[in-house]
């Protein structure tokens, strides 16, 4: 009867095989598609629900968002596209240790997912330069 042995935790200087240079200037597009992601989705939004004359209704956005073929394919498209994404979202935040993924997590359910994944191609982009940065510094 073994006793299992905690793993051991990522040395302080990851080294992650980089194929190409992360890019500051793609880091700085994927902000900005982000803030677009947030802002014109929700002026759709706020369209909806000065048409249906009342608070926001989930019920009526899941039909309207579901009433005719090319509706439902945009719809079940985001779904699938959202839920591959969001899963590759935490598998990567905890490979890279990008400690503040749960904002792009957030962002991505209470804002927009057109807001949430930018931001974390941003957090990454950003991690992946931060990391680069420590394996060109010599070790001490």
């Amino acid at each position: 009867m073994g006793l299992r042995q905690p793993s051991p935790q990522p040395h302080p200087t990851m080294t992650i095989p980089l194929t190409s240079k992360p890019s500051p200037w793609l880091a700085w597009l994927y902000l900005g598609l982000s803030v677009a992601g947030a802002i014109l989705p929700w002026l759709a939004n706020l369209d909806f629900i000065r048409e249906s004359n009342g608070p926001f209704d989930l019920a009526l956005f899941i039909a309207q968002a579901n009433a005719n073929p090319a509706a439902q394919s945009l719809s079940r498209d985001l779904l699938i596209g959202a839920t591959a994404f969001t899963i590759w979202m935490v598998v990567e935040a905890k490979r890279l240790q990008i400690k503040t993924f749960w904002i792009a997590l957030l962002a991505s359910f209470g804002i927009a997912f057109a807001c949430g994944a930018p931001l974390f191609l941003f957090l990454r982009e950003r991690r992946l330069l931060d990391l680069s940065k420590d394996q060109l510094e010599p070790q001490k």
